[in-house]
């Protein structure tokens, strides 16, 4: 992504399909939102999945916050 380097988020096509994941885990943004989403907090999250901290978590949500603003493709109603 431009404008923002985002070292602990990875894309590998071995890895889940390709979906972006917290380098070294199998634990992806997609699933980090769906989290959040469904209410849990980033302590929470980091609570429940020791690998991350709570700065990777941010980092999650800043990645998808920049894909979602580099994405042309309407949302179908």
């Amino acid at each position: 992504m431009k404008g923002q380097k985002f070292q602990n988020i990875e894309r590998n096509p071995e890895i889940l399909g390709g979906k972006p994941v917290i380098k070294g885990t199998l634990i992806s943004v997609e699933f980090i939102l769906e989290c959040l989403h469904h209410g849990a907090s980033v302590v929470e999250i980091v609570k429940h999945y020791p690998r991350l901290t709570e700065v990777l978590v941010q980092e999650a949500i800043a990645y998808a916050i920049e894909a979602l603003r580099h994405d042309p493709k309407p949302i179908a109603a």
